[in-house]
């Protein structure tokens, strides 16, 4: 052995290398035989051990062999399921039933069962407007096979991970969705619309499918269908639709009762403007658009809707009414995954509904809306008359049911629903929830005064709010720019000063009160938490405002409004929750404020229309009435012991839709007057009421403030009346208003009430800036109310 092998030899622990071709049985190290522990034992490496534990049963070749065990099964499984699921018989043409509506008394209230749709063949729609559907949905759909795996799994990935409920349909599958299957969201019915997709592929042409498509989809207003769709949205066939129009039918199928620009919100219209450019630029990509055509197009505001023959008068609103909560309602139990497919759900018929709708007070409430307003009004001599939209909802406060509802002179001639649309100002109406939320905190003023009734602060225009004695910034006018100086929260309520609430506000904490607000039953989604929303500058519904009183009325118990007593499809029947629920705020806090709102009808801005009323004969009334800023709305919601009436009046453009002075530009009827809600409103509602009252009821309020509170501190009131220039008043004889709400405690009793009020009315322009609720010139169609 060479000297380098004898190296290599005793480096590997004495070891002489054996000759090749032959291994020895015993190795002999030059240190005597090898033992269990001498150095020609081999030993193990570190790290060498054997698999033990967990790696015993996980090697990369198991998980490997499982993977790839698991798909092979799913193939084996979507194989087998493809074999064993036919194309069914399509059901959405041929299934078609009516609707049946009934009052609470079992009479047929209508019937609404034939949808409309009028089938187009593809050939007459223009090639353009047919891309702008593949355009905004499936952008692939001419090259797919019917499906679109990574779209699905993506949907399904942004579903579980928090983003919302998404999909990945193609065209195809939405249409086998609309023709062959239901609407229910399982993953039986998924399933069986991935393969019946895959089997419509092969069997039908792309234009086939496309054209199934567009005529059995639901484009809202009714629509069912994209010549139903033209005309109810442009009044055009659909081969007369241009590319544009085509673009916003098209955008309209993602969400279209969000979408449609009649009755969409700000950001409603925002969205949808934003899918229509989305349309045009995706075709522009696709090459089936010119870009310099694309950059000339146009938003097309679509038509004014109209009503659906045989829903003239109030029908058409109480059958909208009643198919927007049932549709809600198979949201809540997953029988749909939104609204839309919900309402498209319940138009295809077959429901039996009956609303909570007593025939009786309905009728009251529609002969009480002619007799004050519709008969009072003439477009033709004044055309502010014509945007006059009033509405209202009148609820059962024990039991939430909605008896009545009034959603304009014709449903035909007005197809929005006043007494359900939220898109204007409940402006003073708020103010009782002010209160409530004031007394159910227990809150105190600046100066640790407890909030009640008799509680007095600074009642001068333009006050200053505070907050531990710093400016927030806010100071509203009163109406007419009125100084009262030091008032009591009964007197503040009663003339619905302004600079009071703005105050009371801030003291309880804003979070405070829209939190109060939330649970009373207003939809604060979105809404901010600031002063300013003291002023009731938020939107709301004569039905959300009803139902606020309501639970006010019913000691303190949330009441929701329902209008449904039950609907029934075919042997299902759709389970509908309790309207009445819990106690939201305590009852002595419902209470008092139920008192203090009796001072608003017997000592306050509703005094003429309801307080003189000969048909009252002394039945106890609560309410409050409400002007928005630029007389948009005006209000009256009040309530006696067993019936809750919200009725509004809104200004709405007669051509545009837009918001407008129900009274016109100047805000005054020539030579009569300003537009408030102790006019019209209140009229209406003590028409109605004292029309239907069975017998003279009395509050039975847990408070210790007392029904009918009286204010139990005289404030000094101006004397100086208000002029053409900014008002000024006499400083209060007891003490100067200040910056900050006054401390004083009120010594004297409750039957003192003020002993001065302003006695003339100014002559300048109602406030801008703030609702309005104060005097008004005597004015046959806005007579005074408001002191």
């Amino acid at each position: 052995m060479g000297r380098a092998e004898d190296r290599r030899a005793r480096q590997r622990g004495g070891h002489r290398a054996a000759p090749r071709g032959r291994r020895s049985s015993r190795a002999v190290s030059p240190s005597g035989p090898a033992g269990p522990t001498g150095p020609g034992r081999r030993r193990a490496r570190p790290g060498k051990t054997g698999k033990t534990g967990i790696r015993r049963f996980f090697t990369w070749k198991k998980i490997l062999g499982t993977f790839l065990g698991l798909c092979l099964l799913g193939i084996g499984g979507f194989i087998l399921l493809y074999l064993l699921v036919p194309v069914p018989e399509g059901n959405a043409a041929a299934t078609q039933q009516s609707n049946v509506y009934k009052y609470s008394d079992g009479k047929v209230l209508a019937r609404d069962g034939e949808v409309n749709r009028e089938l187009v063949d593809l050939a007459n729609v223009p090639k353009g407007v047919q891309r702008t559907f593949v355009a905004a949905e499936n952008k692939t759909f001419y090259q797919d096979n019917g499906v679109d795996l990574k779209g699905t799994a993506r949907g399904v990935f942004n579903t579980l991970s928090g983003k919302g409920a998404q999909g990945g349909s193609t065209i195809t599958q939405q249409y086998v969705k609309n023709y062959y299957l239901s609407q229910e969201q399982t993953v039986t019915r998924k399933l069986k619309e991935l393969v019946i997709s895959l089997k419509v592929d092969r069997q039908m042409s792309k234009d086939d499918i496309l054209a199934g498509y567009i005529n059995t989809s639901y484009y809202g207003r009714g629509a069912y269908g994209i010549q139903a769709a033209a005309q109810a949205y442009y009044r055009v066939d659909a081969d007369e639709l241009t590319v544009e129009q085509g673009a916003y039918l098209a955008a309209l199928l993602q969400a279209p009762s969000q979408y449609d620009w009649a009755a969409a919100s700000e950001t409603g219209k925002k969205l949808v403007k934003y899918r229509w450019n989305y349309v045009l630029d995706n075709m522009v990509e696709e090459g089936w658009l010119n870009a310099s055509e694309r950059q000339d197009m146009t938003f097309p505001v679509p038509q004014a809707p109209q009503g659906a023959p045989g829903m003239e008068g109030q029908t058409g609103y109480l059958v909208d009414a009643a198919n927007a909560e049932l549709a809600r309602q198979l949201v809540a139990q997953e029988a749909a995954e939104n609204q839309e497919e919900a309402l498209a759900l319940v138009k295809r018929g077959g429901w039996t509904m009956t609303l909570n709708i007593d025939k009786k007070k309905q009728d009251e409430l529609e002969q009480a809306a002619k007799d004050q307003l519709i008969s009072k009004l003439d477009p033709e001599k004044r055309k502010v008359d014509g945007n006059i939209q009033p509405g209202a909802v009148s609820v059962d406060p024990k039991t939430g049911k909605v008896v009545a509802m009034y959603g304009g002179e014709d449903y035909v001639k007005h197809y929005r629903n006043n007494a359900t649309r939220r898109d204007y100002q409940p402006a003073s109406t708020f103010k009782p929830v002010i209160l409530a939320a004031a007394l159910e905190e227990a809150a105190e003023t600046q100066d640790g005064e407890p909030i009640t009734a008799n509680t007095v602060y600074d009642g001068d225009s333009k006050h200053q709010v505070m907050d531990n004695g710093k400016k927030v910034g806010f100071a509203p006018p009163n109406e007419d720019d009125v100084d009262y100086g030091d008032v009591t929260v009964q007197t503040a309520m009663n003339k619905s000063i302004n600079a009071v609430f703005a105050q009371m506000g801030v003291d309880v904490g804003m979070d405070n009160v829209m939190e109060v607000a939330d649970q009373l039953g207003m939809d604060t989604e979105g809404m901010q938490a600031v002063p300013a929303q003291t002023l009731g500058s938020m939107g709301a519904s004569p039905l959300e405002m009803a139902g606020i009183y309501a639970t006010l009325d019913n000691h303190g118990k949330k009441v929701t409004p329902a209008i449904l007593a039950s609907a029934e499809h075919k042997d299902t029947v759709v389970e509908l929750p309790d309207p009445v629920g819990e106690q939201v705020i305590s009852r002595e806090a419902a209470d008092t404020v139920t008192s203090v709102l009796t001072g608003v009808v017997d000592d306050g801005t509703a005094r003429k229309s309801v307080r003189e009323n000969p048909a009252r004969q002394g039945q106890q009334v609560a309410g409050k009435t409400g002007t928005s800023d630029f007389g948009r709305s005006a209000w009256f919601t009040g309530y006696t012991p067993d019936l809750v009436t919200s009725v509004g009046l809104f200004g709405e453009d007669a051509k545009t839709g837009g918001q407008v002075n129900m009274a016109g530009a100047t805000g005054t009827l020539p030579g009569k007057g300003r537009v408030n809600g102790g006019g019209f409103p209140a009229q209406i509602w003590a028409a109605y009421t004292f029309g239907v009252m069975d017998e003279v009821t009395e509050f039975d309020l847990d408070t210790t403030q007392g029904a009918a509170v009286k204010p139990s501190y005289t404030p000094t009131t101006p004397t100086i009346e208000p002029t053409t220039e900014s008002p000024t008043s006499e400083p209060p004889t007891s003490a100067p208003p200040t910056s900050e709400s006054p401390t004083r405690t009120p010594t004297q009793t409750p039957s003192q009430t003020p002993t001065q009020t302003p006695t003339q009315t100014p002559t300048t322009e109602p406030p801008t800036s703030t609702p309005t609720d104060g005097t008004t010139p005597e004015n046959p169609l806005f007579p005074n109310d408001d002191q």
